[in-house]
């Protein structure tokens, strides 16, 4: 089993919260070694999932806390945000999401659809669980060859 560094984090399930979570992965994914093109993109994707987990895990329970869990390895990052708010059906909220037309309406969107297709889009492999509240962990690696290297190969 690989060995890593873990850093918990535990926020109350407010908004202005948000940003201490963006905070505390910058400075983790600079020390890890990712580039700061690749740490922007991290960071919209985990603002995405704490922000998720605050406006439909804790809609009716506003006392919730949110739980950010970095998991530092040699090779990757992997950081699961956590919440044991009200669960939801990822497939459910996957068709409600999608599919967007090229020419719509960014402000049209349905709320949740766009923070999924971030989150899957910026990230190198993302699970979801949804037992006891919702977990999402997502990875990332450290270096791009890692990715290629680990995909599936395509044959054309």
């Amino acid at each position: 089993m690989a060995t890593y560094d873990k850093i918990e984090l535990n926020v109350p399930a407010k908004p202005e919260f948000v940003s201490l979570g963006r905070l505390t992965l910058s400075g983790i994914a600079s020390q890890a070694g990712f580039s700061y093109e690749v740490i922007e993109d991290l960071k919209i994707a985990v603002s995405e999932a704490i922000t998720n987990s605050i406006r439909h895990g804790f809609k009716e329970k506003p006392d919730g806390e949110v739980k950010i869990e970095f998991h530092i390895y040699s090779d990757k990052l992997d950081v699961i945000v956590s919440d044991k708010g009200k669960s939801f059906d990822l497939e459910t909220k996957r068709k409600e999401g999608g599919p967007y037309e090229a020419d719509e309406d960014a402000n049209l969107m349905r709320i949740g659809g766009l923070g999924l297709f971030l989150i899957e889009t910026l990230m190198d492999d993302v699970k979801f669980y949804s037992e006891d509240g919702v977990s999402v962990l997502m990875t990332k690696y450290i270096n791009e060859k890692q990715v290629e290297e680990n995909a599936e190969s395509v044959s054309t």
